[in-house]
């Protein structure tokens, strides 16, 4: 798990500051003419999967007092050579992978349940995504014992004309803190479900799909400060970093 997340930050950190890392101006979803069901349902596969809920947070509960407000970083390695994304933006030329910056807070509720939600804009593009998370923490944990949680997850894709895309997800992870540091890990599914809009087209497209996932994490903890690395594993991997203000 440290080697993964080692490689999470490294990988983060080089696309961020790589020249075709990031959304550019022409990466506006706008489908081709010939585009095809098959490409249609790779395409909803990995941008679902990218826009999809990630915890970054570990099982334990924060607490009826807690309460955890950040930004993060999402950096999702696509098929940017593949027909399907070369044909789904507006200039043909998808970046080589998906960097999505985001905000996200999360609360701490009585009975070991917590709330979250996220929100981004897509830099240099109309699209926008805005996503919320349940948890409950049904063992909370102690100086023995890891925590265990359950958590529900939604997402949505707004200002993309073409292309209609939300996520449901759910997923079971646990967490054991040691000292400073609280490492988790999980396994989930996702639900995906996209339909285009698209006047090029003359049959429109519609689906559900589901992926299944695992991820592994690692949150620091600092005096009103925590930073929390995670990775997502399924059919793509992505890399995630997040710097809260925690209390």
């Amino acid at each position: 798990m440290r080697q993964c997340l080692v490689k999470g930050v490294l990988f983060c950190v080089l696309v961020a500051l790589g020249p075709t890392s990031a959304w550019a101006a022409g990466n506006e979803i706008q489908l081709r003419a010939n585009f095809t069901k098959d490409e249609f349902h790779s395409l909803s596969r990995e941008l679902g999967f990218a826009l999809s809920y990630f915890p970054l947070a570990p099982a334990a509960p924060l607490g009826i007092t807690g309460f955890d407000i950040g930004i993060e970083a999402t950096a999702v390695n696509i098929s940017e050579k593949s027909s399907y994304w070369q044909k789904a933006v507006k200039d043909g030329d998808p970046p080589s992978m998906l960097i999505i910056p985001k905000l996200h807070a999360q609360k701490g509720l009585p009975f070991g349940i917590d709330v979250g939600v996220i929100y981004s804009m897509i830099p240099n593009t109309d699209i926008s995504l805005l996503g919320g998370e349940l948890k409950w923490a049904f063992i909370e944990g102690g100086p023995l014992m890891p925590a265990l949680a359950l958590r529900g997850s939604y997402t949505k894709l707004l200002g993309a004309d073409e292309l209609d895309l939300d996520t449901y997800g759910a997923d079971l992870s646990l967490s054991k803190r040691v000292l400073f540091m609280t490492p988790y890990a999980g396994i989930g599914a996702v639900w995906i479900k996209s339909s285009t809009d698209s006047r090029s087209l003359a049959t429109q497209f519609s689906e559900t799909q589901s992926l299944t996932k695992a991820f592994v994490g690692l949150k620091l903890h600092l005096p009103l400060f925590s930073l929390v690395a995670e990775a997502d594993f399924s059919t793509i991997a992505a890399y995630s970093l997040r710097a809260n203000v925690s209390f």
